[in-house]
C-alpha cells in the first residue's frame, strides 16, 4: 500500500508524465514522485551551481552527522554552472539509494525480503520485451544537430562529483551498454564517464577485467572495429540497481531486473547503434567507443576514497542524443562511504556472497555476510556471522571462498559469532582481540589483485587477503556489562529524568558465554540483594597456601 500523506511540491507537476503503457515496474519520474509522498525527497528549487555546490551540499549529510534515517534524497530543478549556463533538465542526487529506507522505494520490496528477491531474479531472469516506440526516443538529436551549441554533452548537467579534484564533471550514474560481437549478449554495467567535449565521453571500465564491457572491448579492438555503445542516464529503478551489481560472463543484465521487476522490462532499439536500451530511460548518449587510441583520463575522487590520479582509458564519440520530455538525470553520490553507490552495493552483494558461500558451495553454518561499509567501501572487509558449534573446517572454507568471489574484495576476512554485530567496528575489533590467537587462526593468501583502490608502492600493486578467525574457541566467561533486567531497568529511570535519548549499541548488556558456574551465579544474586557479606565464610573456607597469586580458582564442579 502506498502511503500518499506527504503533498507533492508544485514544481513536481512536470514528472506526473509517465509513460502510459501498463508497467509492472516504476520508471524514475514515478519513483521521484514516490519518494515525495513519503517524505524522503528533499527538492531544491533555487539555483545551484553543479560544478560547485551541488555535490558538497548533498554531502554534508554523509559526513555531518546525520543520522542514516534522516537522510533524504535531493531533487535539483533549477541547475547552473559557474559560467551561468541553466539547463532544462533536473538533477537526482542520493535519489536510488540516499539509505536503504529509500532503496527499498525504488526496489519495491520490504528491506527483509531484498536479499532473496536479488537471488531468485538472478536463477530467474525475465528476457525483456521489445517496442518499437519509446518515450525515451521523444526528442532526438543526431548528426551535425548536436554541433550546436547545448544540444550534445554540454547541454546536459552532469554535476562535478569532488570540486576542487575533478578535472571536469563525470557520469556517476551513467549505464554503459555493449554487447558481445560474437553471441550477440548484451551487457550493461555502471562506470565513470568524463565530459571530454560536447561530442567526446570519456570513460573507465578496465577494472572489470572478468566479464562486461572490457571484454567486449578487447574482442571489438581485435576485429579492428569501434565499439558501438549507449549510455544510460536515468531509467527503471530495477535497471538501474542491476547494472551496478556483480553478475557472471555472458549474464543479461536487462533481464536479471526483468527478474527483480517480475515482469519484462521494455526496451526498444537505439537509433545510431545496434543496441537495445530502456524504452523508459531518460536520456540515452550513442556512440561509438574507440578501440585503436587510449587517452588521459581523471583525476576523479573514487568510492575507496581517495582521488584516482590520471590514467589512460577509452572514449566514445556522441552520434545521438535522444531523451524524453522533462528528464531528470541521476547523479550517484559516490567518493568516502557511507555514500549513495555504497547503499546500493551493499543491499546487492550481501546476499550474493551469502548464497555462495550457503547454497554455491554448501558450507555449513554461515547465518549472514556483511561487507563493512564506512570509510572502507565495502571491498576491504568482510565479517562472516556463524552459528555456534561450527565446524572448524567450514570456518576456513567460507573464509577462503569469501576472499577469492571478486578478485579484488576482501582484504581483511573475518569469522564471528553471532553476538558481535558485524556493522560495528569496535565489536569486530573486540571479537579479533579476545577470540583469537593470530598464531593460529590467522592466515594470509597473497598475490591478490589490488583492483579497487591505490595500488600499493611493492609488489606491483599486489595484495593479499588476511582470513581471521575471531570465533570463540570454547566456552568464555559472561560479558562484562550489567544483566540485561538491571539495564533495562535503569533505561526507565534514564528516560523519567528526561535525560538524552538512548540509542542502544551491541552489547549492551551482560550475557552468559558458557563459563557462569552455579555458585558465582549464587553469589552474583546475592550481590544484587546487597548480601555480599553472608558468602564471606564461604570465601574463607576456600582459603590456600599452595597457590601462586592470580592461580584461576577450579570450579566447583571440578573439585
Amino acid at each position: 500500500m502506498q502511503d500518499h500523506a506527504n503533498p507533492l511540491p508544485a514544481s513536481l507537476g512536470r514528472y506526473m508524465d509517465a509513460d502510459e503503457a501498463q508497467r509492472a515496474y516504476p520508471d524514475l519520474h514515478e519513483h521521484v514522485l514516490e519518494l515525495a509522498r513519503k517524505g524522503l525527497l528533499i527538492v531544491i528549487d533555487e539555483p545551484i551551481n553543479k560544478d560547485t555546490e551541488m555535490h558538497p551540499l548533498v554531502r554534508w549529510q554523509y559526513r555531518g552527522g546525520i543520522p542514516e534515517k534522516d537522510r533524504k534524497a535531493f531533487l535539483f530543478t533549477h541547475p547552473t554552472d559557474s559560467k551561468g549556463r541553466r539547463y532544462d533538465i533536473s538533477v537526482l542526487v542520493a535519489g536510488l539509494a540516499a539509505t536503504p529506507d529509500v532503496y527499498r522505494v525504488g526496489f519495491g520490496k520490504p528491506l527483509d525480503k531484498i536479499g532473496e528477491t536479488w537471488i531468485n531474479a538472478i536463477a530467474n531472469p525475465i528476457p525483456p520485451r521489445v517496442v518499437t516506440e519509446a518515450i525515451c526516443q521523444e526528442i532526438v538529436t543526431e548528426g551535425d544537430a548536436l554541433n550546436v551549441d547545448g544540444a550534445a554533452l554540454d547541454g546536459i548537467p552532469v554535476p562535478i562529483s569532488t570540486p576542487g579534484w575533478d578535472n571536469a564533471p563525470y557520469l556517476s550514474a551513467g549505464h554503459f551498454i555493449t554487447k558481445d560481437p560474437d553471441t550477440g549478449v548484451q551487457n550493461i554495467g555502471n562506470y565513470r564517464g568524463q565530459l571530454k567535449s560536447p561530442r567526446r565521453l570519456g570513460m573507465n571500465p578496465s577494472v572489470e577485467l572478468r566479464a562486461g564491457i572490457y571484454a567486449h572491448w578487447l574482442k571489438y579492438k581485435k576485429r579492428g572495429e569501434p565499439m558501438p555503445c549507449a549510455v544510460v542516464l536515468g531509467c527503471p529503478p530495477a535497471v538501474s540497481y542491476t547494472s551496478v551489481q556483480k553478475l557472471a560472463e555472458g549474464v543479461d543484465e536487462m533481464a536479471v531486473a526483468g527478474g527483480l521487476a517480475g515482469a519484462p522490462i521494455d526496451v526498444v532499439r537505439a537509433k545510431t547503434v545496434d543496441l537495445m536500451v530502456p524504452a523508459q530511460a531518460e536520456i540515452v548518449i550513442e556512440g561509438f567507443i574507440d578501440t585503436q587510441f587510449l587517452e588521459p583520463e581523471a583525476p576523479f575522487g573514487e568510492s575507496h576514497g581517495y582521488v584516482n590520479l590520471q590514467e589512460y582509458n577509452a572514449f566514445m564519440d556522441v552520434t545521438a542524443i535522444t531523451r524524453r520530455k522533462n528528464p531528470i538525470i541521476p547523479s550517484f553520490i559516490s567518493q568516502v562511504t557511507p555514500s549513495e553507490s555504497s547503499v546500493i552495493r551493499k543491499a546487492a552483494m550481501e546476499p550474493v556472497y551469502l548464497n555462495h558461500l550457503r547454497n554455491a558451495l554448501g558450507i555449513r553454518g554461515v547465518k549472514r555476510v556483511s561487507m563493512h561499509e564506512p570509510l572502507t567501501s565495502l571491498y576491504a572487509v568482510i565479517a562472516i556471522v556463524f552459528e555456534r558449534g561450527v565446524l572448524e573446517t567450514e570456518v576456513w572454507r567460507a573464509l577462503y571462498a569469501a576472499s577469492t568471489l571478486h578478485r579484488f574484495a576482501g582484504k581483511w576476512v573475518i569469522a564471528i559469532d553471532e553476538d558481535i554485530d558485524p556493522e560495528n567496528a569496535d565489536a569486530l575489533l573486540w571479537a579479533m582481540s579476545y577470540r583469537c590467537q593470530p598464531q593460529h587462526d590467522l592466515k594470509i593468501l597473497d598475490r591478490k589483485d589490488a583492483g579497487h583502490g591505490p595500488r600499493g608502492p611493492r609488489d606491483n600493486g599486489e595484495s593479499a587477503s588476511v582470513c581471521i578467525n575471531a570465533l570463540l574457541k570454547g566456552e568464555f566467561a559472561p560479558v562484562a556489562l550489567p544483566k540485561r533486567e538491571f539495564m533495562e531497568n535503569a533505561k526507565v529511570i534514564w528516560e523519567r529524568l528526561g535525560l538524552p535519548t538512548l540509542k542502544p549499541e551491541t552489547p549492551w548488556h551482560g550475557y552468559d558465554l558458557g563459563v557462569w558456574p552455579d555458585n558465582l551465579a549464587r553469589q552474583a544474586e546475592m550481590a544484587t540483594r546487597s548480601e555480599y557479606f553472608d558468602f564471606s565464610d564461604e570465601l574463607i573456607a576456600g582459603r590456600r597456601s599452595d597457590v601462586a597469586m592470580n592461580d584461576p580458582v577450579p570450579r566447583q564442579s571440578e573439585g
